[in-house]
């Protein structure tokens, strides 16, 4: 008798990008990247998703306190940080609140942090919405660059994998959803491709 594999378990930690504001709950990336897996023989659960739009690291850390997590889990993605710059908040704080929630995220991972894999935040000031409110695109990249640094870092000093998909979205301003603000099913199908590698590596069991 074969015997049954266990599924792997999976964690999104996000905002608007991770929920999928915008498009269809089928075409959120994290549904898109467990699809690919199993298409390549991984045996893999739905993801649970924890994720909200608009929230900031502080918000995503008391939304991770709410929710009934059941580590450990054996891949945790984590994406936040528009939203702090969005709102104009200081690097310095998000530094601080990104590192805890990357802490969070290898506890969460059983200690493993090579089973952590942070994506970067994509440049919204792209967008239609953008310029549809007049916003610096410079100056939000600017800002958002910043950021990205920070949580490339962090992600680093931790020893989790960093998947930078912040390029994709300046590559492709027109694959955006309706609300001219938030990527569509094929930007993220974009960065599910640039982000397999990694989660193949993540979840690799070790020799």
């Amino acid at each position: 008798m074969t015997p049954t594999i266990p599924p792997l378990h999976y964690l999104a930690l996000g905002d608007s990008y991770t929920i999928g504001e915008a498009v269809s709950a089928h075409d959120r990336w994290p549904l898109e990247l467990v699809r690919r897996l199993r298409r390549r023989g991984v045996v893999i659960d739905d993801p649970r998703i924890v994720a909200v739009t608009g929230w900031t690291t502080d918000e995503l850390a008391a939304g991770m306190d709410a929710a009934a997590l059941s580590p450990p889990f054996d891949l945790v993605t984590l994406q936040i940080g528009v939203n702090n710059q969005y709102r104009g908040r200081p690097p310095g704080e998000y530094r601080s609140q990104f590192a805890a929630l990357l802490a969070r995220a290898i506890t969460l991972a059983g200690g493993h942090s090579g089973h952590v894999v942070v994506l970067s935040i994509p440049d919204w000031g792209v967008t239609r919405f953008a310029r549809e409110q007049a916003r610096d695109p410079a100056q939000i990249a600017r800002e958002l660059d910043g950021f990205n640094a920070i949580a490339r870092d962090e992600t680093a000093r931790a020893g989790a994998h960093f998947v930078d998909i912040t390029g994709i979205s300046r590559q492709h301003p027109q694959l955006v959803a309706d609300d001219g603000l938030h990527p569509s099913a094929a930007q993220y199908a974009l960065w599910v491709t640039a982000m397999l590698p990694v989660v193949r590596t993540a979840i690799r069991p070790p020799r």
